[in-house]
């Protein structure tokens, strides 16, 4: 094992061995920290963070078939989840059916297959949505999920304006570190300015797009690289409503971000708290922003996907409990805590039970609850938020120089800083200046076997003999008439939110909404630089 102590930040600044007051000499406490609840919102959005309520416990969570994942949201339900969260499969993130040949081996693998709005009755089936806040991780057909959402909770007697919940429709940092896009940057952008305006007249509680880090921070990206592209994606998003024609107030409150939180757990602390802070600046002085909810940042926590281990799985449940602090401590919204199986597959029920209770042991055994703030005021937390604001500013001036998020996006820039930064953190883990308990020291000769949840490959064959059914059953010459009004949608300039969810209502399917989609607007196809 190395003896060298690295001291510097996941970040690449220095931590001093001990701070004092000497490092907080030029501080304007006034300026920098604030009071909860206040501008810069520092110390948080809430005057009262968690004091009053706690943050939302959502457990993401699909597998296998829309019946399955019912069972286990209504088994975390009945644990205490406070949040459903939706994983799609492969195929109906980039927008392909269940019986489409590409699908065949994904259907189910990696989360739910969604493929008509029969699917999503299923999923919900005995859930008052009016009871749950239910986030959805989809992008570029977020649209259509979120349709299928409303209509099913409208069969259930429940308005639109009564739903609570987020999806996902970040599609930039989909070029940048996923890769589930279909359409280009130009099309999936009015998509997601007409699902902001749709939601605005329709479902207002809703929020309408998460801007996602934690994406990039699992392919690699620093706190303050993850922290920086995100929130210049999400000018981006803001300038494209903007230039719809929408005004900043109207559609501003309903944004929402998601992180990631690590083991770094100070750092993980301060980025958070920088983060707000300078999203308020951002919403504030480029903006005009005036909305309180416009001004503060909200977001969503999960616990570091990558940091798990399949050797000695047990030490997952430390690394995920160390994180779920580090997120209630930097004062989230919400947060996930990830089961400790998950790096060998599908979470089992237990393992998912047990994340679960992590955070409901942090909320209701610890103190940490009983004030605002915990941190505010420590030498190292103010210092560090300092150090990673100016870090996540002067990467933000670097992408707004080449033109901005988008631009970044067309020539790989954001992409190529990542890929940097994931083979530095791989040539410390292969020297061992990076040590992961384990693997590659602490290693254990002996270990006992796990069995994860497999999702059994017949049910790809149940779900496409079901798909094939509804297809003969509907009426194929009102969907077809539908579909066409999409298209000549896409190629105009309505919202196309309306004739999507007609569509919907007549049971055309995610593949073919997304084929005719593709048909006007082609498929992205990423530059050499990417």
């Amino acid at each position: 094992m190395s003896t060298e102590r690295n001291q510097k930040s996941e970040s690449g600044f220095e931590i001093k061995p001990i701070y004092t007051e000497a490092d907080l000499e030029n501080w304007d406490s006034s300026q920098a920290l604030g009071e909860a609840g206040q501008p810069p919102f520092t110390r948080g959005i809430y005057p009262n963070m968690y004091l009053g309520r706690t943050w939302t416990m959502r457990q993401y969570a699909g597998f296998g078939t829309a019946a399955e994942s019912n069972q286990r949201y209504k088994q975390l339900i009945q644990n205490g989840t406070t949040g459903l969260s939706v994983a799609f499969d492969l195929p109906t993130q980039m927008g392909y059916d269940s019986d489409h040949p590409l699908a065949h081996g994904e259907v189910g693998r990696v989360g739910v297959a969604i493929d008509t709005i029969e699917d999503m009755r299923t999923l919900f089936d005995g859930i008052e949505l009016d009871k749950v806040s239910t986030s959805m991780t989809i992008n570029s057909p977020a649209s259509i999920l979120l349709l299928m959402y409303q209509l099913v909770a409208e069969e259930q007697g429940i308005p639109a304006k009564k739903l609570n919940g987020t999806i996902q429709n970040d599609v930039l940092k989909e070029y940048i570190a996923r890769g589930t896009y279909i359409f280009p940057p130009a099309p999936s952008l009015r998509l997601t300015t007409d699902i902001f305006a749709y939601c605005s007249k329709e479902i207002p509680n809703w929020n309408t797009i998460s801007i996602s880090g934690y994406h990039m921070a699992e392919a690699g990206a620093t706190p303050a690289q993850e922290i920086a592209f995100t929130l210049t994606n999400g000018i981006a998003y803001v300038k494209a409503a903007l230039a719809a024609g929408l005004a900043v107030d109207d559609f501003a409150p309903r944004l929402s971000f998601f992180f990631v939180v690590r083991t770094s757990f100070l750092e993980e602390v301060a980025k958070f708290r920088a983060a707000r802070r300078v999203w308020y600046k951002v919403m504030s002085d480029q903006f005009g922003a005036k909305d309180p909810k416009s001004l503060s940042l909200k977001f969503h926590t999960q616990t570091a996907g990558v940091q798990l281990t399949a050797q000695q799985p047990e030490l997952n449940l430390v690394r995920v409990a160390i994180q779920a602090m580090a997120a209630v401590l930097g004062g989230t919204q919400s947060l996930h805590t990830n089961s400790f199986d998950e790096a060998i597959g599908l979470p089992t029920e237990k393992a998912a039970r047990l994340a679960l209770r992590t955070q409901q042991v942090l909320a209701h055994e610890t103190d940490i609850t009983k004030s605002v703030d915990p941190l505010g005021g420590s030498y190292l937390i103010e210092s560090m938020t300092d150090e990673i604001e100016k870090q996540i500013l002067e990467i933000m001036k670097s992408v707004e120089e080449i033109g901005g998020a988008v631009i970044g996006v067309e020539q790989g820039f954001q992409k190529g800083a990542i890929e940097e930064s994931a083979y530095r953190i791989a040539l410390e883990i292969d020297a061992k200046k990076r040590i992961i308990v384990g693997v590659n020291e602490f290693v254990s000769q002996t270990e006992e076997p796990y069995s994860p949840l497999h999702v059994d490959l017949a049910l790809e064959q149940e779900q496409v003999a079901r798909l094939v059914e509804i297809k003969a059953k509907r009426d194929n010459v009102a969907v077809d008439k539908f579909l066409a009004q999409i298209e000549q949608a896409a190629r105009g300039s309505e919202n196309l939110m309306y004739p999507l969810r007609e569509a919907i209502r007549a049971r055309a399917s995610v593949g073919e909404i997304c084929a005719t989609l593709r048909k006007v607007w082609g498929e992205f196809t990423p530059s050499d630089g990417l």
